[in-house]
């Protein structure tokens, strides 16, 4: 299908209460996934839609899912009549969370319930819900094995279920899972699969469990925001830092996500950025799920300036007119980089793009120019002068920079002492003591007065040194042969 105009909410068959909700978000257009989704899902058909973050995947199924679930609406308190009948699993914590608001907001002026699960928390709280009853539920796949197995979650009414970031899904490793859950779900459903990429697991996954589904693709798949400002600075690992904090002072930033590779190198790289005095926190998954959320609000509430992440947050996060994202390192994945620069330029504003190149980043970056088919330009960043030099401390080598002076000025006088050697100076001579320059002698009373040991050695024997033992006789075990005169 193609791309549609933009429509206004006003033109759907949405009841009123929904509407309603969608005003008070302020929501007043559609994207063109939910343009082209929320008809396609009102009439009851499966979709695989292909959209990258930030086009609103959102609403687009979930608004239809509550407008054909009004008819199970109900104001009775009794767990019985409050059936789960729509699942939306999802492949990470905060990507649950999200979408779980997301949900109760659009029904906030109707009776149907919804419910979020996830690892990493206390299954008490999660089981008191469920057995409240809830229509929606949200989920991640392993949490909701864990309830499906403790008979806490019944899915045998469930009307709809929806794989959102099915991509993202498969990559963590959760295709078991998956195929676990779609095994307990009812036949007669109607099935929603969204994804950014549709690589052969994903339509293999499709061909299996949805029926003549409608396609929806409203962006070229890996497709980067023409609203961002794209920038690949070619640096020294050592100047990262400095890097991050040129560019936020060049373009006048206030806020941005970092993304960094591993979870240590951004436990290290926050702690760091934090000494340099920009307030930060960090997103990662060696983190609570209550840090996590913690780290989070305190980004959106704009406590913090910098949000250092993995790809952990890379994805499907909705935070708001974020101004810029820094790679601080090239991702591993090429496909990663769409996803994480989709955190800014979201919903047609403007943002900015920064990746850090260093010479080890070569075959990375290959990668990611055949995933953009272009060749990517690298530039040169200018620094002011005065601004320090520093490396995050990697357990390997000692602090540089702002804790040992100015490297360059060590550099620099080594190299004018290599050409010009008569400019050394020489070192300063040692004061000189005459008792060291003398001979060494025996003292007199020292010959005249033998050490202790030789004082009380036993007296020597035929010339033999006192302190050598003298040989013990020993019988003999054998007696030697007789000889016979002959």
């Amino acid at each position: 299908m193609t791309e549609t105009a933009l429509q206004p909410y006003s033109s759907l068959a949405l009841a009123e209460p929904l509407k309603r909700a969608v005003a008070d978000m302020g929501y007043e257009n559609m994207t063109p996934i939910q343009a082209q989704a929320i008809p396609v899902v009102l009439a009851g058909q499966d979709v695989m839609g292909a959209a990258q973050t930030g086009t609103g995947k959102t609403a687009a199924f979930s608004l239809p899912l509550l407008q054909r679930l009004l008819k199970h609406e109900t104001a009775s308190v009794s767990p019985a009549r409050h059936p789960v009948r729509a699942l939306v699993l999802l492949p990470t914590r905060e990507l649950a969370v999200q979408v779980a608001d997301q949900v109760k907001q659009y029904a906030k002026y109707t009776d149907l319930r919804s419910a979020v699960v996830f690892g990493g928390m206390d299954m008490k709280p999660q089981v008191a819900e469920l057995r409240r009853g809830v229509e929606v539920l949200v989920a991640t796949p392993g949490r909701l094995l864990d309830h499906i197995e403790a008979k806490t979650a019944v899915l045998n009414q469930v009307e709809y279920v929806v794989l959102d970031e099915a991509d993202r899904m498969l990559d963590i490793g959760f295709l078991p899972d998956l195929q676990r859950i779609l095994n307990y779900l009812p036949k007669s459903r109607t099935t929603l699969l969204f994804s950014a990429t549709f690589s052969p697991e994903i339509k293999r996954l499709a061909e299996s469990y949805l029926q003549n589904p409608v396609f929806i693709e409203v962006a070229r798949p890996n497709a980067t925001a023409a609203t961002v400002e794209q920038h690949f600075y070619l640096l020294d690992e050592d100047d990262k830092r400095r890097a991050i904090r040129q560019v936020l002072k060049d373009k006048e930033l206030r806020q941005a996500f970092v993304f960094c590779n591993s979870k240590l190198g951004t436990a290290r790289l926050a702690r760091a950025l934090e000494r340099d005095g920009l307030k930060t926190t960090a997103l990662h998954g060696d983190k609570s799920q209550d840090e996590r959320l913690k780290s989070l609000e305190a980004f959106k509430q704009g406590e913090v300036d910098l949000l250092v992440a993995t790809d952990v947050a890379a994805r499907g996060l909705d935070i708001k007119d974020v101004p810029a994202v820094f790679n601080y390192d090239v991702p591993f994945h090429a496909e990663d980089y769409v996803h994480r620069i989709g955190r800014t330029g979201r919903a047609g504003a403007s943002g900015v793009a920064v990746t850090l190149v260093t010479k080890h980043d070569q075959r990375l970056m290959g990668e990611l120019e055949k995933l953009l088919k272009t060749k990517v330009e690298l530039e040169h960043l200018a620094f002011e002068e005065e601004k320090p030099r520093g490396r995050i401390n990697d357990g390997r080598r000692r602090w540089q920079g702002e804790e040992t002076g100015d490297a360059r000025d060590t550099v620099r006088r080594e190299r004018t002492e290599r050409r010009h050697p008569e400019r050394r100076a020489a070192p300063a001579a040692a004061p000189a003591d005459p008792f060291f320059n003398q001979p060494y002698e025996v003292p007199t009373e020292a010959a005249d007065n033998p050490p202790t040991w030789e004082k009380e050695a036993r007296p020597t024997r035929s010339g033999v040194s006192a302190n050598i033992k003298p040989k013990r006789k020993v019988a003999a075990l054998f007696k030697a042969p007789e000889t016979t005169a002959s």
